[in-house]
């Protein structure tokens, strides 16, 4: 599994954005797929995560302002970021998670930055 991220930048705080990863592979639609992030100088924290059947959840940091949504026809999930404030500046990161014969897969992307002006 191939993760490419998009759709990061420079945005003024109150802004919106939206993230997109798309998965290579035809097992996007049995993953778990998750954002994650990690600003400079912290350690990378879980975003919100939908699983393969479309159950979310969300860090309480981004609560109501976040939603994750995943279209399994086009292999891709989404982050729609509002409101955003200086501290959602950092890179953001798609993770796919995987169960085979008991086993967990994780696979990431490779990021995107997100990066919040005051």
């Amino acid at each position: 599994v191939q993760l490419v991220e998009s759709g990061g930048g420079l945005v003024q705080a109150g802004g919106s954005l939206r993230l997109s990863c798309e998965a290579s592979g035809s097992l996007f639609g049995d993953s778990d797929m998750a954002w994650y992030r990690q600003a400079p100088g912290k350690e990378r924290e879980l975003v919100a995560r939908i699983t393969s059947d479309s159950i979310t959840n969300y860090a309480d940091s981004v609560k109501g302002r976040f939603a994750i949504s995943r279209d399994n026809a086009k292999n891709t999930v989404y982050l729609q970021i509002n409101s955003l404030k200086p501290e959602d500046t950092a890179v953001y990161y798609c993770n796919a998670r995987l169960y085979l014969a008991i086993k967990e897969y994780n696979y990431w992307g490779q990021g995107t930055l997100v990066t919040v002006s005051s």
